[in-house]
């Protein structure tokens, strides 16, 4: 089977997948979040239903704000005869108010759900609101992640791995929790006399607010600009934990990424942090009950190694490309 992913107005281009992960490509965008769904059935992304081959009959169309013009293309999909699964764009636990504005917005989600045949949620929390758009079935599959490709082991010598990266760096946003993340590292770093790598995208505000932490010196490592993905990669795999306070509940993409680098990821709610890393995340526990797990990896190594076998074992059977390749043909199976 192979899936292709209708993304209505996205900036980013017509993407096939041929080798399914392939080799990573710093000239294309990953095959994360809905592209991989694309790319572990060997499908393509489009951005307009007319791009799609006419003997691919499997769509899954990804809906955003602009929910009249979604409208129109599910009812284009429908004429060409097309098996159409609907997802939302904005998948954590937060976005559901900022994206239906209206009850007119639930009206069209509506109209759009009775063309439709089954929904896709990547994350738990949006499964109601499809239902509440009508449809009869809805499928929880999470993002998949590249781990039995070995083209994306990004993992480096554990005598190459020092210290923590953050793994958030908006400080505007509250459940976030950057800021929050930040003080509780200062502690962990200064007890173990251990670096935290943070990105600094805003400014000369971001160095102000670093500054005034006073972190132990030497402590603090500054990162000014956004990294390429795959550079992102190979700095994340330098270390020897990701840690995150992140409530938002989203799918997860800092512990899928932490998983491609064989490190562990401690915090976080989202889906991917719940199911590989449920011993470390951040669902039901307390900020001092994470820095001490926190503390307790980085002073035994084996722990960390013991942490990252478990994960990469709930992953394989879980949100390996495999694993979602089989979850989705039985989801269109249903449909024919």
């Amino acid at each position: 089977m192979k899936l292709c992913v209708l993304q209505p107005g996205s900036s980013e281009p017509d993407q096939q997948f041929p080798a399914y992960a392939g080799a990573p490509d710093p000239k294309l965008p990953p095959p994360m979040g809905y592209r991989g769904l694309a790319a572990c059935t060997g499908g393509g992304v489009y951005r307009n239903d007319s791009s799609i081959p006419s003997d691919e009959r499997r769509v899954l169309l990804v809906l955003n704000k602009n929910l009249k013009a979604c409208r129109q293309t599910v009812i284009n999909l429908r004429r060409a005869g097309k098996t159409i699964v609907l997802a939302l764009e904005k998948t954590g636990a937060f976005d559901v108010n900022q994206w239906l504005r209206s009850p007119g917005d639930l009206s069209v989600l509506r109209e759009i759900c009775v063309r439709a045949h089954a929904g896709l949620a990547i994350t738990a929390d949006v499964e109601p609101v499809l239902r509440a758009g009508g449809l009869l079935y809805v499928e929880t599959i999470p993002q998949p992640v590249p781990v039995d490709a070995p083209e994306w082991d990004f993992s480096q010598p554990v005598e190459n791995r020092h210290g923590i990266l953050l793994g958030t760096w908006d400080w505007k946003t509250p459940h976030k929790r950057h800021l929050e993340a930040l003080i509780a590292l200062r502690d962990v770093s200064g007890q173990m006399y251990e670096p935290v790598t943070v990105f600094n995208l805003d400014g000369w505000r971001g160095r102000r607010w670093l500054r005034q932490l006073e972190y132990p010196a030497g402590l603090l490592r500054v990162i000014e600009r956004r990294l390429p993905y795959v550079e992102y990669l190979k700095k994340m795999a330098s270390h020897k934990m990701v840690f995150q306070l992140d409530a938002s509940g989203g799918p997860g993409r800092v512990a899928g990424d932490a998983l491609l680098c064989r490190i562990p990821c401690v915090g976080g709610t989202g889906a991917t942090e719940r199911i590989v890393f449920p011993e470390l995340c951040g669902h039901g526990v307390n900020t001092p009950d994470l820095g001490l797990t926190a503390s307790r990896l980085l002073d035994h190594s084996h722990d960390r190694e013991l942490a990252v076998e478990s994960a990469l074992n709930f992953a394989a059977q879980r949100i390996s490309f495999n694993a979602i390749q089989q979850s989705l043909e039985q989801l269109f199976h249903c449909f024919g």
